[in-house]
């Protein structure tokens, strides 16, 4: 007897549970007191976007080893930028021993977000910016070097301008003038840097792009006065076709990202015109406090570049020591700009830069299709399987069917509190573990019939069924639970989704055909003397 109500009181408990958590996804606006937990739709089936990147490693030396914690690394780190970013449940990893990695991200609105996110290197430097005779001895070496080897930048063609006398020296200038074309100053990469409202250092939105490939050669980069080095300013998100600040700035970096102990969101209050909007505020540990405090007070009235992987995104004049260790990054940034870039800086440099070399989107549609298929499929086999019971086996087979039921709502439930994420896959381990479940029915009533043949008792030939049963059901699913721990531990993806529903559908099928269909058979004998057995 008291066997007996440890064995209800245990079902009562899941049947409680499972109403719990499975109600929420059938029936809007239940109490406050209900979970607020809900199932999450993998990429399959709400959409979203899929990307593959590879870490980029061929410009370092690195041993094997190094490659591999490389590769390690940057997962972990972008592991944790994703995390922050406030993707539900998204799928993180290494493509095999090779140096890519996969990411899923399920429900994204804006792919093109998260790429920045994890594309960035998050290299943070702090660098002096070139005082005016650097600036004019940089750009004089610069023009002399292009004019001198035009012919080897045809795209340059165009800002090959005399712009003082506005005269085409191209069409006017003789190979044999030799000595006068070298009088006349074509201001080549002055006029690339400068747009089209005559503002100096600015390039034109549509000239960016042929400016960067300058940047990257090697024998132009040579013609830069040692020490220096040219780099852009940030685009600006809200109007990303305005021209954009170029800047020459020391190359060697007065702190860097090493020191940064946290970055942090912040609005400001808009009494200046700095303090205006969401802006980044930075904290240096104690090192880089001092390093930093140093820098500020031996450059008073000179600029310091605050450059992010390469791109700089303000240069303020420093007006005075500053010796708390803290500083600021403004502009006319968006809150999600400014979240973003405290994400990447709190989560870490990458070790080597990441190239995203495939990217995929699902959209919504296709999820819904990939629902209504994998639903219809669980609703067509479920039906089956219910008239196949009811037919061949009678009332039984109904009992087997409110256990096959209940066991569906137990897999739900528990995927809604573990806060899992279902995936076509995981419908597909679903539908099969209907089919285990009836399964062990199965067997448990042809044990049933056996004895009853053999001229038991209901009660007798009942128990002894289950008791007969107990031991192959037991074999059979504990066979399978291993296999799905297997392919849990070293599966991926969709593999994974399949073991975990999988696994939680065996164990429910086991109590569902052993302890809740048996309760059910103990009901309706104990209360009742029966002579038969619709079975």
């Amino acid at each position: 007897m008291k066997k007996g109500k440890i064995r209800g009181l245990i079902i009562l408990v899941v049947l409680l549970l499972t109403v719990y958590y499975f109600l929420p996804l059938v029936v809007p606006n239940l109490p406050s007191f209900w979970t607020s937990k809900r199932l999450k739709l993998g990429l399959d089936l709400q959409g979203g976007s899929q990307i593959q990147l590879e870490v980029d490693y061929t410009g370092l030396k690195l041993t094997k080893k190094e490659k591999e914690e490389a590769v390690k690394t940057a997962l972990q780190i972008i592991r944790n930028r994703i995390d922050k970013f406030g993707v539900a449940e998204p799928t993180l990893q290494r493509v095999s021993n090779t140096n890519r990695i996969l990411i899923q991200l399920p429900g994204l609105k804006d792919p093109s977000r998260a790429k920045d996110l994890i594309g960035k290197t998050a290299m943070l430097e702090f660098k002096l910016v070139a005082n005016q005779e650097e600036v004019q001895e940089t750009l004089e070496s610069l023009n002399l070097f292009l004019q001198e080897n035009l012919e080897e930048y045809p795209e340059l063609e165009q800002f090959a301008v005399d712009t003082e006398e506005s005269v085409d020296v191209l069409e006017n200038v003789e190979d044999e003038e030799t000595e006068d074309r070298e009088e006349v100053n074509l201001n080549i990469f002055s006029n690339l840097i400068t747009d089209k409202d005559d503002i100096p250092t600015k390039v034109d939105f549509e000239n960016i792009d042929i400016l960067r490939k300058l940047l990257k050669d090697e024998n132009f980069n040579k013609q830069v006065p040692t020490g220096l080095q040219i780099a852009i300013g940030r685009q600006n998100k809200k109007d990303p076709y305005v021209s954009r600040q170029v800047y020459i700035l020391h190359k060697r970096a007065e702190l860097t990202g090493k020191f940064l102990e946290k970055a942090q969101t912040k609005i400001g209050q808009g009494y200046t015109q700095q303090d205006k909007g969401p802006y980044i505020a930075l904290t240096f540990d104690k090192k880089g406090a001092v390093k930093f405090k140093n820098v500020t007070g031996q450059n008073i009235d000179e600029r310091l570049a605050i450059l992010l992987d390469d791109i700089v995104f303000i240069a303020p004049t420093i007006q005075s020591r500053i010796p708390t260790g803290e500083a600021r990054i403004t502009g006319d940034f968006t809150i999600e700009e400014v979240q973003d870039l405290v994400i990447v800086l709190n989560a870490g440099s990458l070790p080597a830069p990441v190239n995203i070399i495939q990217e995929r989107t699902v959209g919504p549609t296709l999820g819904s299709d990939s629902i209504k298929a994998g639903v219809s499929a669980a609703i067509i086999g479920m039906l089956i399987i219910i008239l196949f019971m009811i037919i061949y086996y009678g009332l039984s087979g109904l009992i087997a069917d409110i256990a096959v039921f209940i066991n569906i709502g137990f897999i739900v439930a528990v995927m809604t509190m573990l806060e899992g994420t279902l995936t076509m896959p995981g419908i597909a381990g679903m539908i099969l573990t209907i089919g285990m479940a009836v399964d062990a029915n199965v067997i448990i009533f042809e044990r049933i019939r056996e004895n009853l043949e053999e001229g038991k008792t209901v009660r007798s030939a009942v128990d002894g069924g289950f008791n007969r049963a107990l031991v192959t059901i037991l074999d059979a699913n504990i066979t399978t639970l291993i296999t799905a721990l297997v392919l849990y531990q070293f599966g991926t993806g969709p593999i994974r989704g399949f073991a975990v529903t999988l696994s939680i559908g065996i164990v429910g099928s086991m109590f569902a055909s052993i302890v809740l269909a048996k309760a059910i058979f103990d009901g309706f004998i104990t209360n009742v003397a029966r002579k038969k057995l619709s079975i």
